[in-house]
């Protein structure tokens, strides 16, 4: 029987410690496993939340989302311009918006200093017994009166950045005849959506009435929002004269040239302009709603440490208790001529064949118990910080990872985690035993046999 052998079997010779020995063990294993999966499924989720944030940042006028020109509290071009110049910063979309009302329902209902268009809205209020309802629209008429149709207002994007869909808040924006205008130049020129167009008999080159001015279809668009197919969108500077606001500017977009500099980009913008505009990032938003995860990461981080350091101690103690109560044994097997190694191999052999035994209990705990761990942890922290949110008066910002969306957290148990628990649990046996085995190289033969 060679040495290895012999290890193994008398990991057996006992049947209440190797009992004993092996639950321990596997409890241990089991818990290193369970917030090694924890950890390494948070990690993940968290890794693919900020890898599918964009490289932007919205800048908006102090309490001002979705203004409109109306307002008196916009940005002007020239901090914006200013933005430019931040290190990082490679772009920066401005954008300012405007409604206007179809000349057929103004009349006596129009507001002040609100301009009138000649075209028909693609879409219309039906309004009977006080209620009116449209499309995805959807109101109750004041006093509950009848008002017969009603045609909406429509929405008017001036833009540096025609093209872009997130300006009419749609996801994609197609050009299906005639051509994109200048962005940057202040010409009549517009561009209407496929309803609008269908709605009012318009074509590419055709003209219609807007801020008592004569614009011409220059390019017909397709969108995926009601939004957005209301809308008729100009260049910038053509907004900005028609409209009066020369210097004005309803909300801006900022790229920065790298995910790794957006933090840093964002914090200069919101130095740069202070009081007087709303700057917000993805990357904030992500980490604010992240927060509970990185709580649960640390979580698991300290108790798979813990865990670890646990079952080194528990096998240490575990094979000096062995040596301690097998000293004749070994001083017998040195006297005969057995060097340090080949007792150190045997002794080894032993804390490995228990802890395989403890590792396949683990093994079974980590994998039944991986997930609802997992999902109690996220679980619980989430709902403390939405409870800490709800306190604070906090809100959940447009655009921002939700909680709902990052509590739906499930572990993916793989063979790679198995295979690292594993194999964590050999090396920590291995380390052990040989630490155990430097007490079996201050045996002496001699005094083992003489105080036996």
């Amino acid at each position: 029987m060679n040495i290895a052998t012999r290890g193994m079997k008398n990991a057996f010779r006992n049947t209440t410690r190797t009992l004993s020995i092996t639950i321990i063990l596997g409890l241990s294993i089991g818990l290193s496993l369970v917030m090694l999966i924890a950890h390494q499924t948070v990690q993940d989720q968290i890794r693919t939340t900020l890898s599918s944030i964009g490289n932007t940042v919205s800048i908006l006028p102090a309490g001002g989302f979705n203004s409109l020109v109306s307002e008196s509290n916009l940005l002007t071009t020239d901090k914006l311009q200013r933005v430019r110049s931040i290190t990082h910063v490679t772009n920066v979309d401005e954008q300012l918006n405007d409604r206007v009302q179809t000349v057929s329902t103004a009349g006596s209902n129009q507001q002040p200093n609100e301009a009138t268009t000649s075209l028909r809205s693609p879409y219309h209020l039906s309004c009977s017994s006080g209620v009116c309802s449209g499309g995805d629209i959807r109101a109750r008429t004041p006093n509950g009166g009848t008002l017969g149709n009603l045609d909406l207002d429509m929405a008017v994007i001036g833009t540096n950045t025609p093209t872009d869909p997130s300006n009419i808040d749609s996801s994609w924006l197609t050009i299906i005849s005639g051509h994109a205008i200048d962005n940057s130049a202040d010409t009549d020129n517009a561009m209407v959506s496929k309803a609008m167009a269908q709605k009012n008999n318009l074509s590419v080159g055709s003209t219609f009435e807007a801020y008592a001015k004569i614009l011409t279809v220059a390019a017909i668009f397709n969108c995926d929002t009601q939004g957005g197919s209301n809308s008729i969108i100009v260049s910038l500077p053509t907004l900005q004269r028609l409209t009066g606001y020369t210097n004005d500017i309803t909300t801006a977009t900022a790229t920065v040239d790298s995910l790794e500099n957006l933090s840093t980009a964002t914090s200069a913008i919101k130095t740069l302009l202070g009081s007087s505009a709303d700057v917000k990032s993805d990357v904030d938003q992500a980490n604010a709603a992240l927060q509970p995860l990185d709580s649960v990461k640390r979580v698991s981080l300290y108790s798979l440490i813990g865990a670890v350091m646990a079952g080194a101690v528990i096998i240490l103690l575990t094979m000096i208790m062995i040596v301690r109560e097998r000293k004749r044994e070994i001083g017998i097997f040195k006297a005969i001529g057995f060097g340090n190694i080949r007792i150190m191999v045997q002794f080894m052999a032993e804390a490995l064949t228990l802890t395989v035994l403890g590792a396949v209990i683990g093994l079974i705990i980590g994998v039944l118990g991986g997930n609802p761990v997992t999902t109690t942890l996220v679980s619980n922290s989430t709902n403390s910080s939405n409870s800490v949110g709800a306190g604070k008066g906090s809100a959940h910002l447009p655009g921002a990872p939700s909680l709902s969306n990052i509590q739906n957290v499930h572990a993916q148990i793989g063979w790679s985690i198995i295979l690292y628990g594993l194999g964590a649990a050999v090396v920590t046996a291995l380390v052990g035993s040989a630490l155990a085995s430097y007490f079996i190289s201050k045996v002496r033969p001699a005094e083992v046999l003489r105080s036996e």
